[in-house]
């Protein structure tokens, strides 16, 4: 006679779920930052930038993860519309060191005002706290990992 397999209580797993809020998340951001003229990555460098009196570009693209033929493009798209500046380093004349403009500083501000709402509205099913406590958790799994978390 065979033996049936035990079957345990399913595993609550989160990485489908995470993915889902991901997606709706970035759709509703997409559509909220377009008339910003910005795309959730263009904010990611933004937000990577405030504080800062400026980064090199080779440093800027080890946070952001990309290469450099990428991080050129992005910097260019966000010259263009006066977010960024970049100019030569006063220790080394051949880097360029990267920083927010005021213009920038001020269209991120307005930006993550847009992108408030749009989280609200994908974790309105969570109340302040525990949207606070999520955030906490994701940030900790983030900083646990061997992935830099340059949001925080």
């Amino acid at each position: 006679m065979t033996s049936q397999p035990v079957v345990s209580q399913p595993v609550h797993r989160s990485g489908a779920l995470l993915d889902h809020l991901a997606r709706r998340m970035r759709l509703r951001a997409e559509s909220v930052l377009a008339p910003f003229r910005l795309r959730p990555r263009h904010l990611v460098a933004l937000t990577v930038l405030r504080g800062r009196d400026g980064i090199t570009q080779q440093a800027l693209s080890i946070t952001l993860e990309m290469d450099g033929t990428n991080i050129v493009g992005l910097l260019n798209e966000l010259e263009a519309e006066d977010l960024i500046e970049r100019r030569r380093s006063p220790e080394d004349r051949r880097r360029h060191l990267v920083a927010l403009t005021e213009a920038g500083a001020k269209r991120l501000a307005e930006a993550e005002c847009a992108l408030a709402a749009v989280e609200k509205e994908v974790l309105g099913a969570l109340d302040d706290s525990q949207r606070e406590a999520l955030h906490s958790l994701l940030l900790q799994a983030a900083m646990g990992s061997d992935v830099s978390c340059p949001l925080d």
